[in-house]
């Protein structure tokens, strides 16, 4: 039986098909009892996909499409038998994703996706079978080190081989793709990562995700200042006679530009830990994605756009509720929490939460209301009674509290804040890179190792909002209490 050697086109594949001869050496009987007829067909379709991942993405989508309509019509309303909730997840070391017909898995509890056909390295499953893909993070960070110092590794040359395949990948994009030395990471890895940095994040999981296909992208937005008189920056509405002529009006418009900013993280690996990647996987599902997480929480909220994402607190669009007369320094009294709400867009209160540093907490457990010359609690007590015991989630006037010490200490601006992160645009490139040393910490027998996202944040209000009642408290998504 000749070696076979797949066709690279379905030109070739025709060529194949059509000579009688190629087509008994290829598709007799023996070459299919041998596996040879296997062997070719792998061989053609993985040829195939390297040159053609937009085909191969385009036809999984369509598979994807029917088995979704397949399971529902055959379901007759009821829950599928199949799970289709949106997850990546690892298990027994290979990757598990499960799609929605779209092709997509959404963050969950949030917008945008976790899972994005479109992105860097989403092309990368379809282009190299399972088996030539890495099956972790820490398999993929033992490939790294072991070509930047080769070890007595029992699977070295298979390493090296998917490392190969991921460089390869990565060449084939050229200028699209924004890494900058460092490797790829595939699409599923890097929305595992995400989805369980979901779950240390603030903002992210409540923010407007808006996926980057470039480095650099516009967000229109409407430019409302005031509703006195018009609607979204210059419409206006009228009752009006019949065949009597309308009145014109107009809405302006404004745009957000997100630009993506380099978010570099730096770790030292033990090699001894590097050495087992199940383990090291288990060390890096934990600690990065949590500080990833925590990067980007601090800078969502507090940093100034320089070269970093804008925060909401301070950002122009913010209202900042002064402090009550009289008031001492250092204390949260309930005429704050009231002249907050206040402040608070009324169509973005159902959606709204507030976010405070957790040495707030004893000021807010111990707010009381006075009446007359009495009074009583009003947060805790009013739940758990005097004990505080078996309290519900935490909640103040019916939204949500989250405490973390990512925000300004007690008594500063921004150590409460009530907003709706709906409003607040996250710009996401969707690629993470992965680059080690094993120079830096050589003496320490250590592995070091740089991660890379890409990622920009800003308010989509640019301004507070002026009521239509002509109120001069104006109103906005992001309000904080003032300094005290």
């Amino acid at each position: 039986m000749p070696k076979i050697k797949a066709p690279t086109s379905p030109e070739g594949l025709q060529e194949v098909l059509t000579d009688q001869r190629r087509l008994k050496d290829f598709f007799s009987p023996e070459a299919v009892a041998d596996g040879s007829t296997r062997d070719f067909l792998d061989a053609y379709a993985r040829e195939f996909a390297k040159k053609n991942p937009d085909t191969v993405t385009d036809v999984r989508d369509q598979v994807q499409s029917v088995l979704f309509d397949m399971i529902r019509d055959n379901g007759g309303g009821r829950k599928p038998a199949v799970d289709l909730a949106n997850s990546v997840s690892f298990h027994g070391g290979k990757p598990q994703l499960s799609l929605s017909a779209d092709g997509t898995a959404s963050v969950s509890h949030g917008r945008g996706a976790v899972y994005n056909k479109t992105a860097p390295g989403a092309h990368f499953e379809a282009a190299y079978r399972e088996e030539d893909r890495f099956r972790s993070i820490g398999e993929y960070c033992q490939a790294i080190r072991e070509e930047a110092r080769p070890t007595s590794a029992k699977n070295r040359k298979e390493l090296l081989q998917k490392l190969e395949n991921v460089r390869s990948f990565q060449n084939s994009f050229g200028s699209e793709d924004p890494s900058a030395g460092g490797f790829l990471v595939p699409e599923i890895m890097r929305s595992e990562l995400l989805q369980l940095a979901l779950e240390e994040a603030i903002v992210r999981p409540r923010a407007t995700v808006i996926p980057m296909s470039t480095l650099r992208v516009p967000i229109p937005t409407v430019d409302d200042t005031s509703h006195v008189s018009t609607l979204f920056g210059g419409v206006q509405f009228y009752w009006t006679e019949e065949a009597a002529s309308l009145t014109e009006s107009q809405a302006k418009f404004g745009r957000v530009t997100l630009d993506a900013k380099k978010l570099t993280g730096f770790f030292k690996v033990p090699n001894e830990l590097l050495s087992d990647a199940p383990a090291f996987s288990g060390w890096f599902d934990t600690r990065i994605p949590a500080g990833l997480a925590w990067a980007e929480d601090v800078a969502f909220m507090t940093e100034t756009g320089a070269g970093t994402p804008q925060g909401f607190i301070n950002s122009p669009a913010s209202v900042s509720v002064a402090k009550q007369s009289g008031q001492a320094t250092g204390t949260i009294v309930w005429e704050n929490i009231v002249g907050m709400y206040a402040r608070m867009l009324p169509t973005s209160i159902k959606n709204a939460v507030w976010i405070a540093a957790i040495d707030t907490f004893p000021e807010l457990a111990t707010m009381a209301l006075s009446v007359g010359t009495g009074g009583g609690p009003i947060w805790i007590g009013s739940y758990g009674g005097p004990s505080g015991v078996d309290v519900p989630p935490m909640t103040i006037l019916g939204r949500p509290v989250l405490f973390t010490e990512k925000v300004s200490a007690l008594s500063t601006t921004g150590d409460i804040n009530f907003v709706d992160l709906s409003y607040y645009l996250i710009g996401d490139r969707q690629s993470v890179e992965v680059a080690a040393s094993d120079q830096f910490a050589f003496q320490n027998d250590q592995t070091a190792y740089r991660i890379i996202e890409r990622v920009d944040g800003r308010p989509w209000l640019q301004t507070a909002l002026t009521p239509h009642n002509g109120s001069s408290n104006t109103l906005s998504a992001f309000v904080q209490l003032a300094t005290r």
